[in-house]
């Protein structure tokens, strides 16, 4: 088992969304950045559990908890000319970009803000806080997800 975070704005394609799917999974398209990508096609096993993230909003926090329903798989919006992520240099058959898919499994009892994270020593190591690290896509060591869910019980 592993744990990620992934990040999304919440105007864009917040937790609600993929609650609201059919089946409450969705997959997660869009991931234009290699690291990023390569997590998510080699990594990212069925069953791993992830943080769901509001990035890009007043109270940046993680939101809810998600786990990934099917491994990666090529996207293919980079495929469409009318796709927002469309790449021209993508191909069907060599294919450059790789999503997942989703499944939405609670919300959190309140939001983990980023300010709230920024001041435990224990999460110090996680790459969400790392100055510059402005990837969609990261590990969450199983410690962190452990103090993070301990953090969700505790009034703020």
């Amino acid at each position: 088992m592993q744990y990620w975070l992934m990040k999304s704005e919440p105007d864009v394609y917040g937790i609600d969304d993929l609650a609201a799917q059919p089946d409450q999974t969705d997959h997660w398209d869009g991931v234009r950045n290699y690291q990023a990508r390569n997590m998510m096609r080699d990594q990212m096993k069925k069953g791993d559990k992830v943080f769901f993230y509001h990035s890009n909003c007043k109270e940046p926090a993680i939101v809810g908890i998600a786990e990934i329903a099917r491994e990666g798989y090529p996207d293919f919006t980079a495929w469409d000319p009318e796709a927002k992520y469309f790449d021209p240099k993508s191909d069907p058959d060599n294919p450059r970009w790789y999503m997942v898919d989703l499944r939405f499994k609670r919300k959190l009892k309140r939001p983990v803000t980023l300010r709230e994270m920024k001041n435990h020593p224990e999460l110090a190591d996680m790459p969400l806080l790392r100055k510059g690290n402005r990837l969609s896509v990261m590990p969450v060591s199983k410690a962190e997800w452990d103090f993070i869910l301990q953090l969700e019980k505790t009034p703020v």
